[in-house]
């Protein structure tokens, strides 16, 4: 059964049906997914979510799909990490990590929005998919619809990590790489959508995608045992993840399953790609676009679509926004994993070192506990910290040309 009444707009408040649209016709604001949360309340609840399997789609009422999922059926359900080590090294009392670089199949939080989007893309009877892409969500658009049985497309601009470029090719899709940076994709893929009847995820499918974030959300407040963390720290690119967290975290106080809302949200970008945070730093609501310049590339979104709303939710959670250059990015890769074990990408490098500089600056109070939201997987990044790392020792296969190390180093 769907719980959804449709969508309106986060402008004027118009009301839509469900279909393959975004944008509002009436001041052009962007659509979002309107549910029956009197309805859902009455079959929801932790005594039921103890009964269902370790995935996404667990929180299936407060998701936007009519029928059952075509995808994602492993995805989601990621680990949150008590991270000891990382907590002493920061010098806070308490820390966790939400590890989306594990997320079922391609290693990122990515797979969570598309198993949704696909889903409803399936449901209006989609053939084709396609996205706009920094990588992650090029592999998991690539990925999922294979298991799907769609035709793919892929738009990526044209000098991403090579990695991430494999991990999309390995499928079999169609792969375009656009001579230019993400917002450009972006604006072609726009372009594209209304010329061919193709679901885009990320354009005329963004409604129903961006509600899959929310799931993060769902698993951070069950994980910690039915409560709002105090402050969590969040990568933005569009801005999207910020205000999908905080929905469904909201969701969640509003129905009743965690008893208290007041957690601070902290919102973390790259020097090279901060618009965000440059609006925050001049106490402005307008998001003036930049032109993406960091190692980051996963977040290197210079006109973020969500950035006023994401900027809002940290004003009104009495949070900050800050960023990091591309040295400290690599110094908080190394930190995440030289203590935890744990391998990020550069988002993931982001958002550990913006939460070593807030606990520094005194923002983030060290007898409080923090949640660093971990993203995707250091595997499709490691271009970034090749040149950064130890220099392999290399000896001849002799234990003589051993201890003559080991007495060296010593």
């Amino acid at each position: 059964m769907s719980y959804v009444k449709g969508l309106k707009c986060r402008e004027c408040g118009r009301a839509y049906p469900k279909e393959p649209i975004f944008v509002c016709e009436w001041c052009f604001g962007p659509l979002e997914v309107d549910y029956d949360y009197d309805s859902i309340k009455k079959v929801f609840n932790q005594k039921e979510l103890e009964k269902r399997p370790p995935n996404l789609w667990r929180y299936r009422e407060l998701l936007p799909i009519d029928k059952d999922p075509v995808c994602g059926l492993h995805s989601g359900f990621t680990p949150l990490i008590e991270a000891k080590n990382l907590a002493s090294a920061l010098g806070i009392k308490k820390c966790f990590i939400k590890d989306d670089s594990v997320n079922h199949p391609t290693l990122s939080f990515k797979d969570r929005v598309v198993a949704v989007a696909l889903s409803k893309a399936k449901e209006f009877g989609f053939k084709t998919v396609a996205c706009a892409s920094t990588g992650n969500l090029a592999n998991a658009v690539a990925a999922h619809s294979r298991y799907s049985g769609f035709d793919c497309y892929v738009f990526i601009p044209h000098d991403l990590e090579a990695s991430k470029i494999l991990s999309s090719l390995i499928y079999g899709v169609n792969l375009v790489a656009i001579e230019g940076n993400y917002d450009e994709v972006n604006r072609l893929c726009a372009e594209i959508a209304m010329n061919f009847r193709w679901a885009f995820v990320n354009v005329n499918l963004r409604p129903y995608y961006a509600e899959g974030s929310k799931t993060y959300g769902f698993e951070i407040a069950e994980q910690l045992g039915f409560r709002a963390p105090q402050n969590i720290v969040i990568p933005a690119a569009s801005g999207s993840l910020v205000t999908k967290i905080y929905k469904g975290l909201w969701e969640f106080y509003h129905l009743g399953l965690i008893k208290e809302f007041n957690s601070r949200f902290f919102l973390a970008q790259a020097e090279g790609c901060a618009p965000i945070v440059q609006a925050f730093r001049e106490g402005s609501n307008i998001i003036k676009p930049v032109k993406p310049k960091t190692i980051a590339k996963s977040i290197a979104i210079g006109n973020p679509a969500d950035g006023v709303y994401a900027l809002d939710i940290v004003k009104k959670t009495k949070g900050y926004a800050e960023a990091v250059n591309d040295k400290e990015i690599i110094e908080g890769i190394k930190l995440l994993a030289e203590t935890e074990g744990i391998f990020t990408e550069t988002a993931g490098g982001v958002t550990v070192a913006v939460t070593q500089k807030l606990i520094q600056k005194g923002l983030i109070n060290r007898d409080e506990e923090v949640v660093i939201c971990i993203t995707g997987n250091g595997l499709k990044t490691q271009e970034a910290v090749q040149s950064s790392l130890k220099e392999i020792i290399k000896i001849k296969p002799s234990l003589e040309e051993f201890k003559k190390h080991i007495k060296g180093g010593a």
